[in-house]
């Protein structure tokens, strides 16, 4: 199995995590009004993954052409000489660019932003204790979410203790696709877990994702016999996952595996990552697929009933049909 590097801490230094957002207002991510704290980092490679700038580890540098005004103070703020602006727009040069930061400090019109920054966990914690009237009112909380939080295990169960002691609800949302004892630390501190199971064929699962099914199904299993309610989602992805054997599969190893399981969502595709991919001079590969139709996510949602009794939801833009 791929090993990952377990980042955070230099001897007796207060662990750190790489967080790339803070998003506040959450009601996609658990019940009630939540904040996600997006880690940076993932050991999956989704081809329609909608956070590029989760994926790697370290921090990046993205440029914002709608933003930039051509004032150049970012070129001479650049100890490294990675800048270049041309015709075509600014130029990273990625091998040299060490993510100082001096180019956003010096930008007027904020057009550069180091994407990833260093939280300790009383830095998160007060970050995110700010919205904490919202979690109460509304039976919300924190959820943990990426990237993939277990790139971070001992800062997320610190962090994931505080929240707890100070009274406020926690989830996580994890790929599975981490070793069991990456979780271990994690989960006593865990009131919800969000799980996605994207594709149930192993061929192309690992296609899609660059990794292998069989680890994310054992602690699919795992964590579905456990006393921690769960929610699994599926991203409905044309081509990829939108396959109506592979929904049904997905419902019948819940009702067969996963007695925790609370909810089961599949989450129609979209494209609005677009801007990202370009933003790290990376491209997206579906960027010509088209949103899923009303039609087709109302028939799997349909499939999922049948094969498990429990609480099928679906959501997200949908193709009119006429397009």
């Amino acid at each position: 199995m791929k090993s990952y590097p377990a980042l955070q801490k230099n001897s007796n230094e207060a662990p750190k995590a790489v967080i790339f957002n803070i998003q506040r207002f959450s009601t996609e991510d658990g019940p009630g009004i939540r904040t996600t704290v997006f880690f940076k980092g993932c050991p999956l490679s989704c081809l329609w993954c909608h956070n590029p700038e989760g994926i790697r580890q370290k921090p990046e540098l993205m440029w914002y052409e709608s933003r930039c005004i051509g004032a150049r103070d970012c070129l001479t703020a650049c100890p490294e000489s990675a800048l270049s602006l041309t015709p075509k727009g600014m130029v990273i040069d990625r091998e040299r660019c060490t993510t100082c930061g001096k180019c956003e400090e010096a930008c007027p019109a904020a057009a550069l932003e180091v994407i990833g920054k260093e939280y300790t966990v009383d830095e998160l914690f007060f970050e995110v204790n700010k919205d904490e009237a919202f979690y109460r009112n509304s039976g919300g909380g924190v959820t943990l979410g990426g990237g993939d939080p277990g790139m971070f295990p001992d800062f997320a169960s610190r962090f994931l203790a505080r929240c707890k002691e100070a009274g406020i609800s926690t989830a996580i949302d994890t790929t599975g696709a981490f070793a069991e004892k990456a979780y271990d630390p994690i989960l006593p501190h865990t009131d919800l877990i969000l799980y996605d199971l994207k594709q149930m064929d192993e061929e192309m699962h690992k296609k899609a994702t660059g990794v292998g099914l069989a680890h994310i199904l054992r602690n699919a299993e795992l964590f579905g016999s456990g006393d921690i309610p769960m929610w699994v989602r599926t991203p409905i992805i044309p081509g990829w996952t939108d396959q109506e054997e592979n929904v049904r599969a997905v419902a019948r190893f819940i009702a067969e595996k996963m007695p925790a399981v609370v909810r089961y969502e599949l989450l129609a595709f979209n494209n609005l990552c677009v801007d990202k991919y370009q933003r790290l001079d990376s491209s997206y590969k579906l960027c010509d697929a088209p949103l899923i139709k009303k039609e087709t996510m109302e028939k799997l949602a349909s499939i999922a009933k049948e094969n498990w009794s429990g609480d099928v939801r679906w959501s997200g833009a949908t193709r009119l049909e006429d397009e």
